[in-house]
C-alpha cells in the first residue's frame, strides 16, 4: 500500500486531507512513535498519569494536579466499568456514554481544569475511546459545542459525538491507514488518527492537506 493508495479523509467546512497517509507519517516522522512506551490503559489514575498528560501538553499546574487527584476516586470508578479497548470507532450503542459522561464529570469545577486538560489526562487511559479535546480540536467540533452553560460532562460528551461522527465518515481511509501503520509497526488508535488530521487542516478552510 502506497500513501496515495489511502482514500482522502473528508473533514468539516470543505477540508479534504488526499494523503491522510503522509500526513500521519510526516508527523511520526518529525516526533517519533507518540504513542509508545506509555502503561497500558487499566483502571487506576494517579500522579503519574497527569505528568504523562503533561508530556503531552496539558500543562497541568501543581495546584491543579492536587486538586485532580482529590477526585481520584470518582475518577476510578468511572474507568473501572469502561473496558480498557473501548472504542469510539465502533457503534454508537456499543459506547459506553453514561460511564464516559460520569467520567468527564469527575473533573467538573476544578479551577483552571478544562475540557483540554481533562481530556489530556484520560487520553492515555482509554486511547481508542477518548479524544484529546484541545482548542484545535474544540474549534473544529464548534457546531457541536453545547456551550459552558450546560454540565461538563455533557458539554464533553456532544464533543465526542460530535468526534465519533466525523470518525464513522472517515472509516475506510483510517482502517486503510491504521494497517499501513501496523505494518510499519506503529500502533496508533482511530481516534488519534483522526486528531493528526483536524491538526493538518488547521487555519484552512476548504483547501486540501
Amino acid at each position: 500500500m502506497t500513501t496515495g493508495s489511502v482514500p482522502p479523509a473528508v473533514l468539516r467546512k470543505g477540508a479534504r486531507v488526499n494523503d491522510p497517509l503522509g500526513v500521519v507519517l510526516g508527523f511520526l516522522d518529525a516526533h517519533g512513535n507518540i504513542d509508545a512506551g506509555y502503561p497500558s490503559p487499566v483502571a487506576s489514575f494517579g500522579e503519574e498519569d497527569l505528568r504523562l498528560a503533561n508530556r503531552g501538553g496539558a500543562r497541568i499546574s501543581a495546584p491543579e494536579r492536587t486538586a485532580v487527584l482529590e477526585r481520584r476516586r470518582s475518577i476510578e470508578r468511572a474507568l473501572e466499568v469502561i473496558a480498557p479497548d473501548a472504542s469510539l470507532a465502533r457503534a454508537a450503542n456499543s459506547v459506553p456514554w453514561l460511564p464516559m459522561r460520569q467520567l468527564f464529570d469527575a473533573f467538573a469545577g476544578i479551577r483552571g481544569v478544562g475540557l483540554s486538560k481533562t481530556t489530556k489526562a484520560l487520553y492515555r487511559k482509554r486511547p481508542a475511546l477518548v479524544p484529546m479535546l484541545d482548542s484545535v480540536v474544540q474549534k473544529y467540533l464548534e457546531d457541536d459545542d453545547l456551550g459552558d452553560k450546560v454540565p461538563f460532562g455533557e458539554r464533553a460528551l456532544g464533543f465526542v459525538r460530535g468526534y465519533k461522527h466525523d470518525l464513522d465518515g472517515n472509516r475506510a481511509a483510517v482502517r486503510a491507514v491504521r494497517q499501513e501503520l501496523a505494518r510499519r509497526n506503529y500502533h496508533l488508535t482511530e481516534v488519534r488518527i483522526l486528531d493528526l488530521w483536524i491538526w493538518s487542516v488547521r487555519d484552512r478552510p476548504g483547501p486540501s492537506a
